[in-house]
């Protein structure tokens, strides 16, 4: 008999490490540019741009297959409040045109991200001793 928590832990991780890993494969692809012009206008070093590359694709591939799915888990919320730094913070009190908060996706994965951090991977992962 399968386990409801269990199944949504399994659900919640496939849509968060699916749905993160587009836009690190979409990187992968086009390269970082606009990341590391975002990063050195802020004053940070360029090499923090490269943190991308483990916020949305390593931590996602983590979480997917559950493996050490916890602080995969982490990274990839501080990826997120990175991102609203870099690039959502003037749109903190908008709404789009629908209605919705203009930075809801980066804040629903935040939020996916802090919920498979305190709830763990569930049963249906690799093993690892951060996942349970």
């Amino acid at each position: 008999m399968l386990k409801s928590d269990d199944l949504a832990k399994l659900f919640l991780r496939l849509a968060i490490g699916f749905l993160i890993l587009f836009h690190g494969l979409t990187k992968i692809m086009n390269g970082i540019d606009p990341v590391i012009g975002m990063v050195t206008a802020k004053g940070l070093p360029a090499f923090f741009a490269y943190g991308v590359y483990v916020g949305e694709v390593v931590a996602p591939i983590m979480i997917i297959i559950g493996l050490y799915t916890r602080p995969a888990a982490l990274v990839i919320a501080v990826n997120m409040l990175f991102a609203f730094f870099l690039a959502h913070m003037g749109q903190l009190s908008s709404f789009t045109r629908s209605g919705g908060w203009a930075p809801e996706l980066p804040a629903l994965f935040l939020v996916g991200a802090l919920v498979i951090f305190l709830g763990g991977a569930g049963k249906y992962c690799l093993n690892s001793p951060y996942n349970n």
